[in-house]
């Protein structure tokens, strides 16, 4: 086996192998470098990379060391900023559900109670397609990240609906659910979809033939949340009847039913290395599980109300929880200990996440306000004012120079650093 180049994974980092093997066929192996800090001692790593690693040569170091520096370059890119107001956009006529960036963050997507997604520039700001065929609200809706060629909608009106994120052309419409799609996701490499409906199942589709591969069934009331693992080949499913469910892709089987929640699951995810995954729940805490055994690791306790999101940094090395007592929680997610509350929001947050780098927190309140938290400290360093009503939805694009907000004030903002 010979290495023919390294290819760099920005988010969580590592780096990309691409080598030849005897048949002269070409294969790709990744070198986690999910610790990689600032403070790293790079030569030390090179030389644990290299003795680890056998297709890396001594002769390649220089090379790595270079790439390991670019790598801690992103880690700290974006530090200091500031973001700015760049764009208001009037999406819809009727309020909005849900908005999502493609990987490269140039496009992002907004579904909406008018029964249409749409797709838009980011950059200048300009409505690109409107998918019109729903019949009732367009609920949820995805990019097959990291392509970014093909769009998912979820709608009310029990389907889901594939398209071109180029043209608009519509490639599929799946139907099979009884009640509303609720939630949906591609799986990472883009070859498989799956819905969660209130109808109590989860439905795994294949994109290129449009065909139902499997029905997920065993929850007993509405699924509300699911997540793809890294490599997806198990999915997760959350439900209110107080369970996540672990599923096998491939065969559509329930490995594990994780129960101990006493109230409705509100969102589920699973870590960048897949061996955990976390729950939120309206029982006011947060569960971190080992996938392989289905047992509780940890419960996070400290909110005093419903926990509305939880989500993992790109690593896995920490989490956040957002709730409807207005608080968001960082843990650190080894020993379940609470390592920041962010305060300031004077409403309910519903939608918490990390940006790419781990070093900052965005939260979307009821308040009408976005607000953006230092991760070690837990201080507020901004407020993303000028909506005027709740916002519903918030997400950074994939470098974390970019921050979109959705508001049932019918705007999307665009923020930039």
């Amino acid at each position: 086996m010979k290495l023919k180049r390294f290819l760099l994974r920005y988010y969580p980092p590592g780096i990309i192998l691409e080598y030849e093997k005897r048949d002269k066929t070409r294969e790709m192996k990744e070198i986690d470098l999910l610790h990689l800090t600032p403070e790293t001692d790079v030569d030390v790593l090179v030389n644990q990379v290299v003795f680890e690693e056998p297709l890396i040569s001594e002769n390649r170091k220089p090379q790595l060391r270079r790439l390991i520096y670019k790598l801690i370059e992103k880690l700290e890119s974006n530090e200091s900023n500031d973001f700015y107001l760049f764009k208001i956009l009037r999406a819809h006529i009727l309020p909005l559900t849900n908005c999502a960036f493609n990987k490269s963050g140039d496009k992002f997507i907004t579904g909406s109670y008018d029964r249409t997604c749409k797709v838009w520039n980011t950059v200048t700001g300009d409505e690109l397609l409107t998918l019109d065929g729903h019949r009732n609200v367009v609920y949820a809706i995805a990019f097959n990240n990291p392509y970014g060629d093909k769009i998912i909608t979820g709608s009310f009106d029990k389907t889901c609906k594939l398209w071109n994120a180029e043209t608009g052309d519509l490639y599929h419409t799946y139907r099979g659910h009884a009640t509303e799609i609720v939630c949906l996701s591609f799986n990472p490499h883009g070859t498989t979809i799956a819905t969660g409906s209130m109808d109590n199942t989860a439905r795994l589709w294949d994109v290129e033939a449009g065909e139902c591969l499997h029905t997920l069934l065993g929850h007993t009331a509405e699924i509300v949340s699911l997540n793809f693992d890294t490599q997806g080949q198990r999915i997760i499913t959350g439900s209110f009847d107080h369970t996540v469910k672990v599923w096998d892709v491939r065969n559509g089987r329930c490995i594990h039913t994780l129960a101990g929640h006493h109230g409705e699951i509100s969102s589920t995810q699973f870590n960048y290395s897949s061996d955990l995954c976390i729950s939120g729940s309206i029982d006011r805490t947060c569960k971190v599980w080992d996938v392989s055994s289905g047992q509780c690791v940890h419960t996070l306790r400290g909110h005093n109300d419903e926990i509305l999101d939880v989500s993992f940094n790109a690593t896995g090395s920490k989490l956040v929880t957002a709730s409807a007592d207005g608080t968001s929680r960082v843990f650190n997610t080894i020993n379940g200990a609470c390592q920041a509350i962010l305060i300031g929001h004077e409403g309910e947050i519903s939608k918490v996440c990390f940006n790419p780098q781990g070093t900052r927190v965005l939260t979307a309140s009821s308040d009408k306000t976005g607000r953006l938290w230092e991760v070690e400290t837990g201080d507020c360093l901004q407020v993303l004012e000028g909506h005027t009503d709740e916002i519903f939805s918030c997400a950074f694009n994939y470098e974390g120079d970019t921050v979109i907000t959705g508001s049932k004030d019918n705007t999307c903002r665009i923020w930039k650093c």
